[in-house]
């Protein structure tokens, strides 16, 4: 029998953070440990089978083996670009 891991699962959204502790046997991925966690469940309008994901925040496929006390963050897509933001910031600076 394969030994459980440890890992941490990280999304933050506008409202809310959230990590959890999750627990899956050795040479699991980041997809079985995103399944795992049944963080979907917990945010139905988000797609989380969509998300990049990645590790210590470094961006990785969600086939990437995961090893324990690893934390796997779902990065959410930018709500503006940071160009964009910057113009905005700009045009408000200059009346």
């Amino acid at each position: 029998m394969a030994d459980a891991l440890s890992i941490e699962l990280v999304l933050a959204t506008p409202e809310e953070q959230v990590l959890m502790a999750v627990s899956v046997d050795e040479g699991a991925s980041v997809a079985d440990v995103i399944a795992a966690s049944g963080i979907q469940s917990r945010f139905p309008l988000l797609e989380i089978a969509t998300m990049p994901a990645g590790i210590w925040g470094k961006p990785v496929s969600k086939d990437s083996i995961v090893r324990h006390g690893d934390r796997v963050e779902l990065y959410r897509p930018l709500e503006i670009d940071p160009r964009e933001a910057r113009r905005q910031r700009a045009r408000v600076g200059k009346t």
